[in-house]
């Protein structure tokens, strides 16, 4: 069984159909990626899987329960957790808090517990520590932890925002557009760091990128839409060599003048 699938997926605004009857598996313990060119609809497929959106027609299944219509916060508490396109960090809290942060979904304590401090609320809070500081240890950054998140160069912010997602705890990780800012080095170490939330944490990864040498390197499976319809998936060498992918990232008059 898929840990995740999403049948005939369709999100419609208005006239516009952004994403059109799509339909993938994404296997437990791989690495996938979503390419597409500018307008795809890829983000928005990714809001629709966490929630943001709500589909127009289609289902989608995690470990096998349909979350069609959960809410965002649901969906995280299932074990699916998320990084966006664009930061969206506490960007004057630190960056241990930061992460912290990420582990709420996963409290028990509550309101008054917060508010009598009592034992059990205390020992929540050093097991959040704990695991915020081993998620940031894990992305290369707990030397950082006391840092205010917004003083931290681009690339550790980045990482920032990975540890807080690893700290939901999640069976899948959905990184949008995670090479975005990042230098060649950066890059370099990024692709290492999915590998290892695959291989070590056991953490299922599918990601949205437009840097196609990162995906084409770290991807097993890559699904590739259009006009928010898929058009290929494949191995890295089968979508590169698929003459539907080439046209909608060259456009059929590019192609035809590079021949």
């Amino acid at each position: 069984m898929a840990l995740l699938e999403i049948k005939d997926l369709t999100l419609r605004f208005g006239g516009l159909c952004a994403v059109n009857k799509l339909s993938l598996e994404i296997e437990q313990g791989s690495i996938r990626s979503l390419i597409g060119p500018n307008g795809a609809g890829k983000t928005c497929v990714f809001n629709c899987l966490t929630g943001f959106y709500k589909p127009s027609e289609g289902e989608m299944f995690f470990n096998g329960e349909s979350i069609t219509k959960n809410k965002p916060h649901l969906i995280t508490e299932k074990g699916m957790a998320r990084t966006f396109q664009n930061l969206r960090l506490f960007k004057q809290m630190t960056v241990l808090e930061n992460v912290m942060s990420g582990m709420h979904c996963r409290t028990k304590a509550g309101f008054i517990g917060a508010v009598l401090r009592n034992s059990f609320q205390k020992s929540e809070e050093k097991i959040i520590r704990e695991v915020a500081e081993e998620c940031l240890d894990f992305v290369g950054i707990l030397d950082k932890k006391y840092y205010i998140a917004k003083n931290l160069p681009y690339g550790d912010q980045r990482r920032v925002e990975w540890a807080r997602a690893l700290a939901t705890q999640p069976q899948l990780l959905l990184l949008d557009e995670p090479a975005a800012g990042l230098n060649k080095e950066e890059k370099a170490r990024l692709i290492d760091l999915m590998r290892r939330i695959r291989d070590e944490r056991k953490i299922t990864v599918f990601l949205i990128e437009h840097d196609m040498g990162l995906v084409m390197k770290v991807s097993e499976k890559i699904f590739v839409i259009d006009y928010g319809l898929k058009i290929a998936e494949g191995t890295a060498q089968e979508v590169r060599d698929n003459p539907r992918v080439i046209e909608a990232y060259l456009g059929k008059e590019e192609k035809e003048d590079a021949v």
